[in-house]
This record gives C-alpha cells, sequence and structure tokens, in this order.
C-alpha cells in the first residue's frame, strides 16, 4: 500500500524535530562528557543504523535518542537519557501519542532503574494540556512546539502546511513535494524559525536535562530486616497481632537489606538484597 501524503508530512516534521534538538544535545553532551546517540551508522557498539534498546521484558524497542555515560563509538556506555521526539496533528489523536510515548519509555527506565535515566518527549503540533500533564506525571520532561510555530515557520519559506482533516491528498502531497524542493539554505532558514520561536522552552528543556545529570547523592537509607513473616486471612487479624505484644527478632534472624538512595533534585533509586555483596555491589554501581 503506498504511504498517504499526509503520513509522509508527519514523518517529515518528525525529522524536522530531531534535526533541531540535536545540536542542542549534542553540544550539551560534548560539554558534560556524554556520547550522543542517534540513528545512523556507529562502531561495534551495535549493529545497524537504529538505536534499538530492550525494556525490562526484553522487548526492543527503536528510540530517537540516548545520551551514554561512558560511551563510545565502540562501547555500548551506562543510559543516562532516553529521548523521543513526535508530532501530532489533531487533539484526539494527542492522549494515544502520549500513552505511546510513555509505553515503550518506561519499561525501558524500569529495566535501567540504577542508572535512573532521563526520559524526555520532544512533541510538537497538537497536545492537549492533559496528555502533556500525564508524561509530565510519570517522570518525563516534555518540550512542546506548538502547531502555531510549526505553520509559521514553513510560512517564512513561503509553504502553508495550515491543513485540517478535510485536507485533500493532493495538497498535502503538493506541501510534501514543496518541503522535499527546499534547498539547503531554506531548510536551514526553517529550522533557524522554528528554533527562533521555540528558544526559551528549549533551553528550558536543556537545563533541566542538566540538572537531572547533575544530581548527586544527597543520602543513603539502609534498613535491616529480621525475623519471619507472619499471615494473616485479615486484616483485622494483622491490626491485632501488631498491636499485641509480639516478640521481637533475634539478630541472627536476618532476612534482607532494603536500602533507598536519595538525590539531590529528590530522584531516588531502591533494592532490597538478601546478602551484603549484592547490596554493596548495588551501592558502588550507584555511587559512579
Amino acid at each position: 500500500m503506498a504511504e498517504s501524503p499526509a503520513h509522509k508530512f508527519g514523518q517529515i516534521i518528525g525529522n524536522l524535530l530531531e534535526e533541531i534538538i540535536h545540536p542542542f544535545l549534542k553540544k550539551f553532551s560534548d560539554e558534560k562528557g556524554y556520547y550522543l546517540d542517534k540513528a545512523g551508522k556507529r562502531g561495534k557498539a551495535r549493529a545497524g543504523r537504529k538505536v534499538t534498546w530492550k525494556d525490562k521484558f526484553g522487548n526492543d524497542h527503536d528510540l530517537d535518542f540516548v545520551l551514554e555515560e561512558g560511551g563510545t563509538e565502540d562501547v555500548r556506555g551506562r543510559p543516562v537519557a532516553f529521548i523521543e521526539a513526535a508530532w501530532r496533528r489533531y487533539t484526539k489523536h494527542s492522549r494515544n501519542k502520549a500513552q505511546e510515548i510513555q509505553g515503550a519509555l518506561l519499561p525501558i527506565a524500569e529495566n535501567y532503574s540504577w542508572d535512573l535515566p532521563f526520559l524526555g518527549a520532544v512533541i510538537a503540533g497538537v497536545f492537549t494540556e492533559g496528555s502533556i500533564k500525564q508524561l509530565e506525571s510519570v517522570g518525563f520532561t516534555v518540550l512542546y512546539f506548538p502547531y502555531d510555530t510549526i505553520t509559521a515557520a514553513f510560512v517564512s519559506v513561503g509553504i502553508d502546511t495550515s491543513f485540517d482533516e478535510s485536507t485533500p491528498d493532493e495538497d498535502f502531497k503538493s506541501c510534501v513535494d514543496s518541503i522535499e524542493a527546499l534547498s539547503g539554505g531554506e531548510r536551514n532558514k526553517l529550522k533557524d524559525k522554528l528554533v527562533e520561536l521555540n528558544r526559551e522552552a528549549i533551553e528550558v528543556f536543556i537545563s533541566k536535562l542538566g540538572g537531572v545529570l547533575s544530581r548527586s547523592i544527597a543520602k543513603v537509607l539502609v534498613c535491616p530486616l529480621y525475623g519471619n513473616s507472619s499471615e494473616f486471612s485479615t486484616v483485622d487479624d494483622a491490626i491485632l497481632f501488631l498491636g499485641g505484644d509480639f516478640s521481637v527478632p533475634k539478630a541472627d534472624d536476618f532476612r534482607k537489606i532494603e536500602i533507598v538512595v536519595v538525590y539531590t533534585n529528590g530522584d531516588k533509586i531502591e533494592g532490597s538484597f538478601i546478602s551484603t555483596k549484592q547490596a554493596v555491589d548495588f551501592l558502588e554501581y550507584a555511587k559512579k
């Protein structure tokens, strides 16, 4: 089946977003000593052109940008940031796209929970306040390019992109043809205009990325747990047990160690271990 002009237009906007945010991420990565991975050739660190990471279920996901600590062309580093870019034209699709981004990145972040990676969503077009808040509520930092800034940027190079659901495919195709016919200078003008209209939001996004990655450990809570667990068929029975004179466990009734590492920005990672070696390994990893 042939690709629809409307879908092709969406791909063009998605690629444009990646081209716009890439220089900012690259500058940040170079200054802070991170490796920035994006689609394209890389050395031995990965095969193919896609940036693919596994989620906690073992599923592969292709991502737009990943910042790695200790990464090189030939060595995949420790993931410190996962960032996705997306476009949606209509309000009715914005919540679905937010859920799609959330559904892809959260299981990956859980797979690398000890790294506590930054989660970023670079979105453009029409997204409701509710869809943006949904992403923010589960830990995403959102960079939003409103629809009117997209259309204004294209107007600067003489292209009308103010479409709606009644726009014929012929108009979409004509628009796509015009975009693909832009010279290198015109495309740069388009990107510069979009950056100009959204510079403050871009700078805030990069600042928040820096804030997360510059965090340090504020405190470590170590909670050794002792004694056997008690099982009850009702909540009332459990309450009676806790209110009674139950015996304090002996020191040799060790069960596990629970650890909470709290960072200066309020982030935290937690672990539960049955041996002191596992606990120490966790803390050694956390302090890197």
